[in-house]
Formats: structure tokens, C-alpha cells, sequence
């Protein structure tokens, strides 16, 4: 690594090796040569004189990229598109008179802006479905396990752990849902022209519109799209951009709420994220084990929220058929965001697969607050046995302030229980009272209702996606 320029982190720390190739130099300038050599084939089986020849010289050399001879000519030209046109008539000198021919600048740049944007949606889509399936035996294996749930953060009826998972696994089927959706509508931007109307492929073709309809068909065709935006500027809108990191910011608040949720657990010591046998939580207190994961994901889901308003902007500020005002935003804020969500996915799996949980622990926060829940249930059953409800119901409320100011005021066990244990209004034993206040009889349907989403509603997902592989994400720091 270099240490004496700026790098970003999402690159150096964060990121995957595929999402950040696919925001490379190299993806981009292979990506653009690609599309000269779709764009002369298009044009050639619509009756232009190009030889199979160039386009076969031009095949020859789409990875070889004379890089060097790019750069050099940029100093010169200060234009990026023009220096790789040079570049690449410099390796194919038959085919240097056809390259780009009918082209604008956005021919290539926005058409593999729309390419690698999908490519990566479909990195996005593999880790969501990956972070799903591991979610998924998380929630089934503690499905029946009875924990407090909370409302305002303070203790309400009884779920599982398990119910608690599929909240988590639902927000994410709902990105699961946005990706497909982009993905099932992808376009092109196609040839379009400096102002959208075709005019110089009109021209080259001599007036004839429907060649010109069909060059865009091909061209989408030979790049692997079923067709292009109808009609654009110079530049496909900008909208696109914002519906893309939309997209990537639903993401990130479904990853900034299951971290919430994982480090409240961990501050109960409920269930904790993964921590290595070497790992270090504190320089100063060698004791603590923080979530630094979980934090990381809240950091970096803060980030792309935030940036999903730049293509907002540049979307609502784009002049007629366009500005270049775009350009700088959407080369930072959309690579970022990518990459940014690609680091959050690797810690959302590797959390979720590795999530520590302290069944104990979970019972005694149950046992200290689950007789205040169970003084219906008890009430009914002592009227059952022949008891004053009206009676009952008072002799229930003098206990429960006087069990809650033992706990508050004194900082002891809630007895509660043992009050109504040795009061005979109610008639029962220790015993009794165990058998009504067990949790599993507080928790409803949580156990089913984990059961049946996992069946039938996330099974038959991740049998669809059966081919995606289970790679474990390596995390950095």
C-alpha cells in the first residue's frame, strides 16, 4: 500500500476484490471497446463499408489497452474518450478510420456506466441472497427460544429470537425484491447521438430511419441487453442513478437496524456479534468485547444514505439535454456506494454467521420481568378456582407496586411470585405459578409464524437462487 497519498478506505478496507474491479480503469476501458466493436458490427450489417477485416483487427485488441499511448495523447487533447480512440487506432490501423464512427462521448461512457451499475447490482443480489440463507438457520434454530420482546426499548410481550431474526430477514427480501426489479428492467443507453436525436446515425445512413431504429436494437443485443431507454439527451437521465443508489440505500437501513438491534443485544448480553480469540476490543479496558463489527455496519450504512442524495441532486439539475455537472458527482458517488454497500454485505454475513446467543441470560431477563406480564393469566386462573376477580385484581396491583419498588428502589429480585404464592386469595402453590408463567406460553404464534415464513416464503427464494455459492466474506480489521 502506499502511505504517502489518500486512499480510500472503502477500496483499502471495506470493499471486494470483484465489486472494486468492476469500478476499475480497466472494466471501464475494456467495457468501451467493447462497444466500438458493437457499434462498427451494428453498422456494418446495416449496409456501412466496414470490413470484416477491422472488426476483426479491432476483436484482436479489445484487452491488450496501450494505456500508455492513451495517457500521453490526454495530456495532449484533454479529452478521455478522444485519447482511447487514438489509442486504440494506434493498435488498429486498418479499422482507426471506423472507430467510434457516428459516436458521441456518452456513446461509450454512459452505455458501460449502465453496464458495470448492473453487473454490480448483480454482486449486490448474490450477497443479499447469501446474508438471507445464513439469517435464515439463525432464525430456524432459536425459533422456539422465548425472549423479551421491546417496545420503546422497554420490555413488552415475549417473542423468540428466532421471530426477532425474520424482521430482519424480511427488509431484506424487500432490497432482495428492489435489485430484481432494476435488474428485470435494465436498458441501455444505446446510439443516441450529442442531443438524443440520432441525427449523425441518420446522416450516415443516408436518411433511412428504420436502419437507424434498429442500429440501438442490435447494439443492445451484441452487449447482452433486450433494449435501450426510447429515447434520452446526450446522456441516459440521471434518474437512473438515483433509482440505483435508492435501491443501494434500502440496503444500508436494513443493515443499520439489524446492527442497532445486535448491539442493544450485546449491551444485554443477550446474543453477541462473532469475537476472534486474539481480537482486541479496547486499547484501554482489556475486558471489553465491543461490537465493532455491528458499529462498522451502522457507520457505513450512515454513509450511503447520506450519498443516495447526490444522484437526487445531479438528477434535478440536469439542464435540458444535459450539463457536464454530473460527471465528477456521479464518478465518486456512485462507485462509492457500491463499494460502501459490498462492505456492508461482507459484515452483515459474517455477523449473522457468526451471532453468540446466552440462552441464561435470556431467562433471567424473562424471569425478572415476565410475572408482571403473567398477573392476567394468574388472575384468571385463581377465578377459575372460585376467586373474586374485582378482589383479585386489587390484591394483584398492591403486590406488583410492592414487588417493583423492591426491584427499582432496592436493586433486588422481583419476588412477585413468592407474594402471590403466600397470599391465599389466590390459592396457589410456588409450583402453580411456575406452570402458568412458563415462556413459551407468552410468546403467541412466534414459534409458527418463524416456521411458516421460512417455508414458504424465504425456501422457495433461496431455491431460486440455489447456484448462488456460500462464499464467507474475509473481513479486514
Amino acid at each position: 500500500m502506499q502511505k504517502d497519498t489518500y486512499e480510500s478506505p472503502l477500496s483499502s478496507r471495506y470493499a471486494d476484490e470483484s465489486m472494486k474491479y468492476l469500478f476499475s480503469p480497466d472494466k471501464k476501458f475494456r467495457t468501451w471497446r467493447r462497444l466500438w466493436v458493437a457499434l462498427a458490427e451494428a453498422e456494418k450489417e446495416l449496409g456501412l463499408e466496414i470490413s470484416g477485416e477491422q472488426i476483426d483487427e479491432m476483436k484482436a485488441h479489445l484487452d491488450d489497452i496501450n494505456y500508455e499511448v492513451a495517457e500521453a495523447r490526454e495530456k495532449v487533447v484533454r479529452h478521455d474518450v478522444m485519447s482511447h480512440v487514438y489509442a486504440f487506432g494506434v493498435q488498429c490501423p486498418k479499422a482507426e478510420p471506423i472507430i467510434h464512427l457516428g459516436a458521441t462521448s456518452c456513446y461509450v461512457g454512459d452505455n458501460t456506466d449502465l453496464i458495470i451499475m448492473d453487473e454490480a447490482l448483480q454482486l449486490v443480489r448474490d450477497k443479499l441472497v447469501g446474508t438471507i440463507r445464513v439469517l435464515s438457520g439463525f432464525a430456524m434454530e432459536n425459533r422456539s427460544l422465548p425472549t423479551l420482546a421491546f417496545t420503546h426499548f422497554q420490555p413488552a410481550q415475549p417473542t423468540t429470537v428466532g421471530k426477532r431474526a425474520t424482521l430482519w430477514i424480511q427488509d431484506l427480501l424487500m432490497d432482495l425484491e428492489d435489485v430484481e426489479y432494476l435488474l428485470s428492467g435494465k436498458k441501455l443507453l444505446g446510439s443516441k447521438g450529442t442531443t438524443g436525436t440520432q441525427a449523425s446515425f441518420l446522416e450516415l445512413f443516408d436518411g433511412d430511419h428504420e436502419k437507424v431504429r434498429r442500429l440501438d436494437q442490435i447494439i443492445a443485443k451484441k452487449m447482452g441487453y433486450e433494449s435501450c431507454f426510447a429515447v434520452s439527451g446526450q446522456t441516459y437521465s440521471r434518474k437512473q442513478d438515483s433509482r440505483v443508489l435508492a435501491v443501494l440505500s434500502g440496503i444500508a437501513q436494513s443493515a443499520a437496524k439489524f446492527s442497532n438491534d445486535i448491539r442493544l443485544l450485546q449491551h444485554l448480553k443477550e446474543v453477541e456479534e462473532p469475537f476472534e480469540k486474539n481480537q482486541i476490543g479496547s486499547s484501554a479496558m482489556a475486558y471489553k468485547r465491543n461490537p465493532m463489527r455491528s458499529e462498522r455496519i451502522a457507520s457505513l450504512s450512515r454513509y450511503v444514505m447520506v450519498d443516495s442524495l447526490n444522484p437526487c441532486i445531479t438528477t434535478a439539475t440536469q439542464w435540458f439535454e444535459r450539463t457536464l455537472d454530473d460527471s465528477a458527482n456521479k464518478r465518486i458517488s456512485v462507485p462509492e456506494a457500491f463499494l460502501a454497500v459490498d462492505g456492508i454485505l461482507n459484515l452483515y454475513s459474517n455477523v449473522a454467521d457468526g451471532l453468540v446467543v446466552y440462552p441464561k441470560v435470556i431467562a433471567k431477563h424473562l424471569e425478572s420481568e415476565l410475572p408482571f406480564m403473567a398477573t392476567e393469566n394468574i388472575m384468571m386462573d385463581a377465578v377459575k378456582r372460585g376467586g373474586d376477580r374485582q378482589k383479585l385484581h386489587e390484591r394483584i396491583r398492591v403486590h406488583s407496586m410492592a414487588a417493583s419498588k423492591i426491584v427499582k428502589e432496592e436493586g433486588g429480585a422481583n419476588d412477585l411470585l413468592d407474594r402471590i404464592a403466600e397470599d391465599p386469595a389466590f390459592g396457589v402453590s410456588r409450583e402453580d405459578l411456575r406452570r402458568i408463567v412458563r415462556p413459551e406460553k407468552f410468546v403467541g404464534r412466534a414459534p409458527e409464524q418463524t416456521l411458516e415464513f421460512i417455508e414458504e416464503t424465504v425456501n422457495p427464494l433461496l431455491e431460486k437462487y440455489r447456484d448462488v455459492s456460500d462464499e464467507k466474506a474475509e473481513i479486514n480489521v
